[in-house]
């Protein structure tokens, strides 16, 4: 099992910044792929980027391209989403997945992911 916990959300003016933080623990996997999604309401689910276990390998969703940056620890356990130039329709719920059989490979689509955090909501204002 892996347990998934988000931290840094929160409200910020447009064009601001944010960092989020997802800390892994349990199990873990040298093929695994951690991604971010994020969840507006009334909406499905998107993929926002992920990175693969070495942290070599990054993708991006493309509204979120050249603003977002995901990163991982050289310990494995954490996952962070820098979010900077933020707009409105950022805002969203947004979760932290784990795919423990990726291979490096970025799923773009939530049924890949086999672990999944509560979310922490961010909020952009115009």
């Amino acid at each position: 099992q892996v347990q998934l916990v988000e931290s840094g959300g929160g409200l910020v003016q447009a064009g601001g910044s944010l960092r989020l933080s997802c800390a892994s623990s349990g199990r873990t996997f040298s093929s695994s792929v951690m991604g971010w999604f994020r969840q507006a309401p009334g909406k499905e689910r998107v993929f926002v980027a992920g990175v693969s276990w070495s942290g070599g390998r990054t993708d991006y969703g493309d509204s979120v391209k050249g603003r977002f940056t995901i990163s991982r620890d050289n310990a494995k356990t954490t996952v962070f989403l820098q979010m900077d130039n933020l707009k409105p329709e950022d805002t969203a719920v947004y979760h932290c997945a784990y795919d423990q059989n990726g291979y490096g490979i970025v799923q773009h689509t939530p049924g890949a992911y086999d672990y999944w955090g509560q979310g922490t909501q961010v909020t952009v204002s115009s």
